[in-house]
């Protein structure tokens, strides 16, 4: 493969000469692109390279969701130290900072106080270059959604509305995702509709679009919109039945989306209402969750945050959301054990819903090991529950349990800065013993409920099966 540069590519093209160009279906790289492509005359097929800008440019972009009505987090770009720390104050911390046209969320991270965020900006100024550094107020705990969807600007097809299982704070690459959503009332869906038609048809978007959206306080805020293909189109498409590239692609060479829909509805998948197209409910439910790469890597960390680590994606199918989730962490290599013992070290933001999780478990019949300051709070709570070292803190500890085979699972949620880097140490010592792990709470709880239905996630069927 030649390198992906704006040299080559104009070669291939003064070469080629393409009737058109497809910027869609290559990820940020081909959208940075497109305006170079535009003027040396490759015509762009599908979203021109004008309304990509107006997508990617983030005051543009906010001006333009502005005038729709629709609420989006505070949010300001900095091109140096001093104005990022001005204009952070007036948003508010925490915040959450990143540079412009990367890749992953590279190098995205939440910061708390003005120290943090003068640490950041002299790495973040490496990574994007002539670019401004992006802030945003982030909304803690808030639930975020992941909307597929095609348009050939005038109307417009809802691939699928994912909800992601961790809370907001995590890369949308690196979080699971439910597929309907289960915790949304229809009056949310109907509203998350109405919004990415509206975007969708104002901007002029043609062929694909992925939204993402985060519920805060139960109001709908968007978080950005990308006018292209995601990484979750080949699991929407499975999920649904509708091969969502293809479609999009009749789109933008042929420029009809109904022409299109019916051409490739051959199980009756499509349903309308109020002018918006989107895939037939189905008693089925998917959990899509993600590949790492941690195990071939020696020292790192398998705590998640909002930069991107995952290199694969997993789907679980079948008729209970419990189900679903066993066959994805059976997928993702991160089985569910059915007994034996739970070791559970949590920050302190988690330990009352923790004792919760502990509770849950012990009445699954597994046995509960705690470290200090997990298991105090434990206690305090009429948890039964063992107590065990941290490594910092003698021996035996923990990491002699998990490397003589005594721990079935670890749930972990405590940060960076815990004591010593006690809590990155046990991370590694659970990832090369291969035990499951969670490190937050939200999938930690749902692994506690989805145990029970290990035996029923045993049914194998076919995607056609589910679907027809």
């Amino acid at each position: 493969f030649e390198p992906i540069s704006f040299e080559h590519l104009r070669t291939l093209i003064e070469h080629e000469k393409p009737d058109g160009v497809i910027v869609h279906f290559g990820g940020q790289t081909p959208l940075k692109y497109s305006k170079k492509l535009s003027m040396v005359g490759a015509k762009i097929i599908g979203t021109s390279a004008r309304i990509i800008d107006i997508a990617e440019d983030r005051k543009k972009f906010s001006e333009f969701i502005s005038k729709l009505g629709i609420k989006q987090p505070k949010n300001d770009t900095a091109t140096s130290e001093a104005e990022a720390i001005s204009k952070a104050e007036k948003i508010g911390y925490p915040v959450l900072v990143r540079p412009s046209y990367v890749l992953g969320g590279r190098a995205m991270k939440i910061v708390a106080n003005q120290s943090e965020l003068e640490a950041y900006m002299s790495e973040a100024v490496k990574v994007s270059g002539s670019s401004p550094v992006l802030l945003d107020k982030f909304l803690q705990d808030a639930t975020e959604l992941d909307v597929d969807a095609i348009s050939d600007s005038k109307n417009v097809y809802i691939g699928a509305i994912m909800e992601h299982i961790e809370e907001a704070g995590i890369h949308s690459g690196d979080s699971a995702s439910i597929l309907p959503p289960l915790s949304l009332s229809p009056e949310m869906i109907e509203k998350v509709e109405r919004a990415t038609k509206d975007i969708a048809l104002s901007l002029g978007v043609v062929g694909l679009m992925n939204i993402q959206w985060a519920i805060y306080e139960n109001e709908l805020y968007i978080i950005e919109v990308n006018p292209r293909a995601s990484r979750t189109v080949p699991f929407v498409s499975k999920a649904t039945g509708m091969p969502l590239a293809k479609v999009a692609t009749r789109v933008m060479y042929q420029g009809d989306l109904l022409e299109a829909l019916k051409f490739y509805d051959k199980f009756g998948v499509v349903t309308e209402k109020n002018g918006i197209y989107k895939a037939n409910t189905k008693s089925h439910i998917c959990v899509k969750d993600s590949v790492f790469p941690f195990s071939k890597m020696p020292g790192a960390d398998v705590l998640l945050s909002p930069e991107m680590k995952s290199t694969g994606e997993v789907m679980g199918i079948s008729n209970s959301f419990e189900a679903s989730f066993v066959k994805s962490q059976e997928a993702a290599k991160n089985a569910l054990p059915s007994s034996g013992k739970v070791f559970i070290s949590l920050a302190d933001r988690d330990k009352e819903q923790g004792a919760v999780l502990a509770k849950k478990f012990s009445e699954l019949g597994f046995e509960i090991l705690a470290t200090g300051g997990t298991f105090a709070h434990f206690e305090s709570k009429g948890v039964k529950a063992q107590m065990v070292f941290k490594i910092s803190e003698g021996r035996p500890n923990i990491e002699d349990s998990i490397r003589n085979g005594e721990i079935a699972l670890a749930i972990n949620t405590s940060g960076h800065k815990s004591k010593k880097g006690d809590a990155a140490a046990i991370r590694q010592a659970v990832l090369k013993a291969g035990v499951p792990y969670f490190t937050n709470m939200r999938t930690a709880m749902i692994s506690a409920n989805a145990i029970a239905s290990i035996e029923s996630a045993k049914e194998v069927k076919s995607l056609q099966e589910y679907l027809g």
